[in-house]
């Protein structure tokens, strides 16, 4: 009998048959002074759970793999700390993750919790699911212009899932422009460039209320995504219809 949804936690014959598999997908960048340097993989790992939980009440049995806890995370590199494994690595690990998986999974779904990864993780599962492997992913996103990184939603959600690793008195106002304004110079030489302390965003404004009504949002909104089950081009799984945002 399965006791527990994290894949880690069980033995092999436990495992279901074609059960299906969520792959939370993070980073190792830095977040700001006020928040630790795994927050997205923090966040992407409770969507899992979550989103493995309510996709249990509909007879959907799935389970959490474990996390990929290293991303594309060039642009954070101007910080001490930050750990990128860069595109062509984190594309191949997804690419033999699927391969690997297929042998004994149902459906594969990536979980993504860094927006920095979006780029590879579609390329790859574009390429998958042209090799007939039954894969796709969903974003950890939340709905803003000017609180890209680091800012009240990522704080809010960790005051939520993980208060003591959450150091307010250092939270500090950081670039405020929108995200927008400011790709073109973060692609060129990195968040560095336009904010001294990493911070997109003002985390003063975050709550744990705030942050337990965001995991709320993102894992119902997910599990729904995936029993709709439909795929923008780029593999990602989508709200209403193909193509939607």
């Amino acid at each position: 009998m399965v006791t527990s949804r994290r894949l880690s936690q069980i033995a092999w014959v436990d495992v279901p048959s074609k059960p299906l598999i969520l792959v939370p997908v993070g980073s190792t960048e830095q977040h700001g002074p006020h928040l630790p340097f795994d927050t997205d993989t923090v966040i992407a790992v409770a969507a899992a759970e979550g989103i493995a939980t309510v996709l249990a009440n509909h007879d959907i049995e799935a389970l959490v793999a474990p996390a990929i806890a290293y991303g594309a995370s060039g642009e954070h590199q101007g910080f001490p700390g930050t750990m990128s494994i860069g595109h062509e690595a984190l594309r191949v690990q997804v690419i033999e993750l699927v391969r690997s998986l297929s042998n004994w999974a149902g459906r594969v779904i990536f979980i993504n919790g860094h927006g920095g990864n979006v780029p590879t993780l579609a390329s790859a599962i574009v390429q998958m699911r042209d090799e007939q492997h039954d894969v796709c992913w969903l974003a950890c996103a939340f709905e803003t212009t000017s609180d890209a990184h680091a800012g009240a939603a990522e704080t809010s959600v960790m005051l939520h899932l993980a208060p003591s690793r959450v150091d307010m008195s250092r939270a500090a106002p950081g670039q405020l422009a929108p995200l927008a304004d400011l790709m073109a110079a973060l692609q060129l030489n990195g968040v560095r460039a336009v904010s001294e302390s990493g911070v997109l965003g003002d985390p003063t404004a975050a709550s744990s209320a705030r942050g337990a009504e965001l995991m709320e949002w993102l894992v119902v909104d997910g599990s729904a995504r995936i029993r709709l089950s439909r795929l923008d081009d780029r593999g990602r799984l989508v709200a209403s219809s193909v193509g939607a945002t």
